[in-house]
Order: structure tokens, then sequence, then C-alpha cells
């Protein structure tokens, strides 16, 4: 059984959400070019509904399941790994055939919710149809979670990364053929491409499902290892340990959709006050709720591949009690995170035009709000980090109090904060972003603080990891800049601006790493044995080549 260890199964899960989360924009090009603004309503419609219903059917379960199973490895408890993973499969199917029947008979009602008596558009039938035919799904999803929660809790994260690019493959390659292929070649109507797409879901995740059973059926052996004088807990006992790890993550997914929804309740109404044109009140929803998050997500793929590697990672330490460690891997996480993350979002916000053209074609005012909107990113995937390691440590009340906090303060400042902004000269359009920024960066503090008065922990690793990060992103700007000379960053066209972001790209990477290389940055982000480890294997990639020659 091959186990990552927490900096190799971190780059492992960025590498493969990075890729779906590129393939899962990319695809959207030719797809909404093929459906249309009438096909992409529909398409968000089934989909928007089918996230909530997604969420409430997991429960947190896939990561309560990974925690216990790495803790009950590091205790050697293996038979009580493997009733908490046999009890979280059944609760998992119980609550998935519920999800799904109650999103299949009551589709006609939440597609009146939707749409009303509004005529025109798309018909309640087609809409009802779109959410029946995605709430299939939900028989596969939450059950293919927890074989991924099961073998992340073994810290198999190249495989379970494996299976996220299998299910985004799949989805991607039924979408984008089965969409053209109905209306373009058979001509059929837009929704029946649009409910092909809708299905792609299911079947990728199947197709995931199977993998990821094949793997386990592969390691069974391994997995239901025995050992001598284990404790004996009633299915009760570990039926209340499931719901205790689980339950404040429904919370947290709950309180973070909540959270974005205040944007589309107060960011039209207030703007349109403060005297701004509907248009532009709608584009600034659009940009910060939609269209900039999917951006977005490609930087935030870094956090969440952090996550995968450190729930496990950071449980089996502290089960054995060794803080010491945890504190370890506290100070890797964030030393890795913001070595790429910050280079990368200061990286798009100075490519904003050519990466916004690329993807939706030339708006300033998009553009404009994008190159700040990016930023946002950073503190993001340190807020989502936090929030995992307080829970991952037990510690709920701290993560609850900082997601209740996040929610009562996005609900007290969004509005007034856009008065604030247009009273002291800078645009309204800005005020969600810089609003996000404060209340997620008072959380960060908050947990951490919190974390630091409870374990001891110590930062300073980090600290002087952030200043060697900001040296040299400064001099990759600077550098970048200049170039701006020789190269005009500026462009109208989509293949224009995939050059241009091709080149700036290409000299910022190189130049990063270099300073970063020079300064020991990388080894002390990454580690020298790691490194060590990565160029030998690169020297192998060059090496074998010759030799067939």
């Amino acid at each position: 059984m091959k186990k990552n260890s927490f900096i190799e199964g971190a780059f492992v899960a960025t590498v493969s959400i990075l890729l779906c989360k590129v393939l899962g924009l990319l695809y959207v090009i030719p797809f909404y070019d093929i459906i249309g603004n009438k096909g992409g309503a529909l398409y968000s419609y089934a989909y928007s509904i089918y996230a909530i219903f997604l969420s409430l059917s997991t429960c947190g379960i896939p990561v309560a399941v990974a925690k216990l199973v790495s803790e009950y490895n590091a205790l050697e408890n293996y038979s009580l790994k493997e009733k908490i993973y046999k009890m979280s499969s059944h609760i998992i199917i119980i609550i998935g055939l519920i999800a799904f029947l109650l999103l299949f008979v009551f589709a006609d009602n939440i597609a009146y919710m939707f749409i009303g008596n509004i005529q025109g558009g798309n018909t309640l039938e087609d809409v009802s149809t779109a959410i029946r035919i995605v709430s299939v799904a939900l028989l596969i999803v939450p059950q293919q979670s927890v074989l991924r929660g099961y073998l992340e809790g073994h810290k198999m994260i190249t495989t379970t990364s494996i299976s996220n690019l299998i299910e985004q493959v799949v989805r991607v390659l039924i979408i984008v053929v089965g969409s053209y292929l109905t209306v373009k070649i058979f001509h059929m109507p837009i929704n029946f491409a649009v409910y092909i797409a809708i299905f792609a879901a299911t079947i990728a995740a199947l197709s995931s499902y199977i993998y990821l059973k094949v793997k386990i059926k592969k390691h069974s052996s391994e997995f239901k290892t025995t050992s001598m004088n284990e404790p004996k807990v009633k299915k009760k006992e570990l039926f209340k340990k499931i719901v205790f790890y689980a339950l404040p993550f429904v919370v947290i997914d709950l309180i973070r959709s909540a959270f974005g929804m205040v944007d589309s309740f107060t960011v039209v109404k207030t703007m349109v006050k403060l005297g701004y044109d509907v248009s532009v009140a709608e584009t600034t929803l659009g940009v910060v709720a939609t269209w900039a998050t999917k951006l977005n997500m490609i930087v935030a793929s870094v956090g969440l591949g952090l996550i995968t590697s450190l729930i496990p990672n950071v449980s089996g330490s502290y089960a054995k009690k060794d803080i010491k460690d945890v504190n370890k891997k506290i100070n890797e996480a964030y030393k890795s995170i913001l070595f790429i993350v910050i280079p990368m979002s200061f990286g798009l916000s100075f490519l904003a035009q050519p990466v916004w053209i690329a993807f939706y074609g030339y708006d300033q005012l998009s553009i404009n709000i994008f190159r700040f909107y990016i930023l946002q990113a950073i503190v993001f995937c340190i807020h989502i980090i936090a929030l995992n390691l307080a829970q991952t440590l037990n510690q709920s009340k701290i993560s609850l109090t900082a997601i209740i906090g996040n929610l009562i303060l996005k609900i007290l400042l969004n509005a007034p904060m856009m008065y604030l902004l247009e009273y002291i000269g800078i645009p309204a359009y800005y005020s969600t972003i810089i609003t996000n920024i404060i209340i997620q960066g008072s959380a960060i503090l908050f947990i951490m603080i919190s974390l630091k008065k409870k374990f001891k922990f110590n930062y300073k690793e980090i600290i002087k990891s952030v200043f060697k990060t900001i040296f040299c992103l400064i001099i990759m700007l600077l550098i970048l800049s200049a170039l701006t000379f020789v190269i005009p960053l500026t462009a109208v066209t989509r293949l224009k601006s995939i050059l241009l972001i091709a080149i700036y790209s290409s000299v910022g990477i190189v130049v990063y790493f270099y300073l970063a290389n020079k300064i020991n940055l990388i080894s002390d982000v990454f580690g020298t044995s790691w490194i060590a480890k990565v160029k030998s294997k690169i020297k192998k990639i060059l090496k074998n080549p010759l030799k067939k020659k």
C-alpha cells in the first residue's frame, strides 16, 4: 500500500484538484457556445439545488471518516476503523436515498420556486425534468465520497486524486461531446443537451466509484489487519463519534452557502440605491458570485489539496498526543500554501485583463473587479485551512464560533461598507471583496490565536517564510512590469490573451522559483529530502529518453 507523506500527499492532491478545476473551466467555453444563455440557466437551476442537497446528504461524514480512520490506524485500533467505515457507508446510503427521493418527488414544486409563471424562457417541465435527472447522482456521489474519506484516512492521497481526475475527465467528455452531438449533429432541442450534461454527474461519479471500490478490494487484506487488546466500543458510541465529528462540517458548509447568499440579497439593491445603473450592479454580482469565483477556485485548489493531506496526517499525530509533530505539520501546511498562493494570486491580478478575456471576453468593469477580487484567494485559502485544522484538533467550538461570527459580520457589514466606500471615494463594487478580506482575516487571527493558547503552537517559521515569499514576489512583479515595455499587456482577442498569459506566466514562474531556490526558500518550505526526491525523479525522466536513443 503506497502511503503519501504529508508534503507529497498535499502536492499530489493539489495538482489533481488544480487539473480538475482547469478542466471544469475549459469545458465552459464550448459548452455555453452550444447551449446558450437559456440552456445555461436550465443547467444552473438543476445544479444550484443539487449542490445544497449534496451538502446535506454527505453531512460531513466523508471528512469524519478520513479523520477517524487515520486516528484509529495511529492507535492500531484496526477493527474499530473498519466498523466506522461500514457504519458510515450504511448511514450515507440511507441519507443519499432520502435526499434523492425528496428532490425527485418535489421537483415540480422546486421548479415553480425558481421560475414561477414566467413565460418565454425555460418551462416548468424543463426545469423539473432537469432536477429529477440530477437527483439520481445523490444515489452515487455520497457513497463515493465515503470511499474517498476511507482511503484518505489511510493516506492514499494519490489514489483519491486519480479518482477525482477520472470523475472530472468523464464528466467533461460527456458534457462537451454529448451536447455537441445532440444539438449540432442530431439537431435536437437544447434542453436535451442540458439533460445529457446534467446526467454526466451520475456517470462520472459511477466511474470514480468503481475505481475506488477496485482499489479498496485490492488492499482489503492490509486494511482489515487486526491487533491484540483492541478496546470494545458499542455501535451506539461509534455512531455518536461519527455525528460528533461530522455535524460541525455540515454547519460550516451551510453557513458558507448562506455567506454567499448575503451578496445576492444586498449587492444589487444597495448599489442601485447609491445611484449605480442596474446593469453595473448585476455585473458586479455576477463577477463576485459566479464568474470570478470560478477563476478563484484555481488558486483555492491549493488550499483544498493541502486539506486533503492535512486532516489524516494531523489526526494521526494528535491521536498519539504528539503536539510537536502537529505543530510541525501546521507550519509545513501554511508555509506551503503561502509559497504557492501568494504569487499565484498576485500573478493572476497582474494578468487580470488577458485572463478575463481568455475565459469570458472583454468587459472593463469585470476586469477591474476581478483584479482585486483574486487577491482574496490568499485569505480564503488560509481561512479554509484554519477552520479544518480546528475541527481536526477537536476544537469544534472555535471553528463554529469563527464561522458563525463570519456570517453575522457579513450581514452587518455588507451594505454599510458600500456606503462607506462611496463616501471616501472608492467605487462600491469593491466593497464585497474588502468585507470578505476583513471578515475572513479576523476569523483566521481568532482561530490561530486560540490554537496557540490551547496547544502552545509556534508560528515563527511561517512568519520567516512569508517575508522570503514577499521578497521573491516583489522582484517577480518588478520584472513582469518591465516586460510590459517590451510586450504590452493589452489584448482584445482570446488567442492573443492566451499567448500573453503563456509568456508572462513562464517568465514569472522561472523568476520566482529561481529566486526562491537562491535564498533557500524552497528547501525551507518543502524540506531538503522531498526536494532531493523530486530532483531524482526529474533526472530519471530526462535520462530515459536518452537511453532509448
